[in-house]
């Protein structure tokens, strides 16, 4: 994993009823959308909201996308009370407000109604998001994203514009969503949810995890990040996954505690963007398909702590979030709230590379606290 891993926030909320129209633009094969994955795995991109260019990230976590409310204050939209939506971390408030547009390539919505939240930026990755684009946007088209060429694309509804491994998937759930399924190892789980906006490779319910022989592996502690606030979960390497008849090798999986976000959501397990983004992907659940085809990095080994330690880079520092459970970190006593400014006897700087927390293991690393002690940390594997 990498030193910060964070989450999109997943959101689910009952909308109201809308007399939204679609519009898909005859050339929909041509109208690609470029975006960047941000380093948590988000699918970032412009938008435009009645005419105005929005920074975006595509989400088929969420069930109703959503404006943030500082957009919506910036634009003096009129505010309807909502209810509390389930997110990572626990509830959030939110509203409704109505739009006369959303543009996305192809598609164009009128007359839309938007749930709208507080969007904290350790959510998103650390930069401002006006818009999530939800589940209801997208689930009546085949959504095309190839990760490696970083554009996707809205097509009709069964349109095949690639082959590759073909799973289930429909719209379903408490809160409806993308759902298909997955084996890991020898077993099925049923009632996967296909999230793009969630970063994480994939996460499975305490419930899920318990019935699998790899539960007896080795794991650790992590967090992540959400509307809702922070939550810890656990966190293993699977050495075999497969959907369909793909199959891929050494994954990461986060496992929730019981009565987490996925369990609240009626949901097994969810398969986020850290898996999706080393495949071609086309999700159509009106074809009831999900179509996988290996990118350049299907194969790649996930990054590995080997420090124990989940950090947040600052201009001049770095701030511990989180002291992963068994790491090397942990035996040294190292604590959430700590602050490291010097590493390897250098300053910290907002452009420093930060590798050194998943470097090989028996690195020693010379760690300068911003309180003027100093640490030295021999890295490990250790999950």
């Amino acid at each position: 994993m990498c030193a910060l891993v964070l989450t999109l926030p997943l959101l689910t909320a009952a909308a109201p009823q809308s007399a939204a129209l679609d519009t898909l633009a005859p050339d929909a094969e041509a109208r690609w959308v470029a975006f960047q994955l941000t380093p948590a795995n988000q699918i970032r991109f412009t938008a435009t909201v009645d005419g105005q260019p929005v920074v975006a990230i595509l989400d088929t976590g969420v069930s109703t996308s959503l404006l943030s409310r500082s957009f919506v204050d910036r634009t003096k939209l009129r505010i309807r009370s909502g209810p509390a939506a389930v997110a990572i971390g626990g509830t959030v408030a939110s509203g409704w407000v109505d739009v006369r547009e959303i543009a996305i390539g192809a598609l164009t919505r009128h007359r839309a109604q938007l749930a709208t939240a507080v969007l904290p930026d350790a959510a998103t990755g650390g930069a401002a998001v006006d818009l999530l684009v939800g589940r209801d946007l997208t689930q009546g088209y085949a959504l095309d994203i190839d990760y490696d060429a970083r554009r996707f694309r809205l097509l009709p509804s069964g349109r095949l514009p690639f082959r590759g491994s073909t799973a289930p998937l429909r719209v379903a759930g408490t809160w409806p969503g993308y759902v298909t399924e997955i084996s890991v190892g020898d077993r099925a789980i049923a009632r996967m949810a296909v999230d793009t906006g969630d970063g994480s490779a994939v996460t499975l319910t305490h419930n899920a995890w318990a019935t699998l022989p790899e539960a007896r592996r080795a794991t650790t502690s992590t967090i992540a990040f959400g509307i809702g606030g922070a939550s810890v979960v656990d966190l293993a390497i699977v050495p075999l996954l497969r959907s369909a008849t793909l199959t891929a090798r050494a994954v990461e999986v986060r496992v929730e505690p019981r009565g987490g976000y996925t369990e609240a959501i009626g949901m097994n397990g969810r398969i986020g963007s850290g898996f999706l983004a080393g495949y071609r992907v086309l999700l159509d659940p009106g074809a009831g398909r999900m179509v996988l085809s290996p990118g350049r990095q299907a194969d790649a080994p996930p990054l590995r702590s080997t420090s124990g330690l989940i950090l947040r880079a600052e201009a001049d520092r770095l701030t511990v979030l989180h002291v992963m459970r068994g790491g090397p970190a942990e035996s040294s006593g190292w604590r959430a709230g700590e602050q490291i400014c010097r590493v390897d006897d250098a300053a910290i700087t907002r452009d420093a590379p930060l590798t050194w927390p998943v470097d090989h293991p028996g690195r020693a690393v010379r760690l300068g606290l911003c309180n003027g002690a100093t640490r030295t940390l021999t890295l490990r594997h250790f999950y």
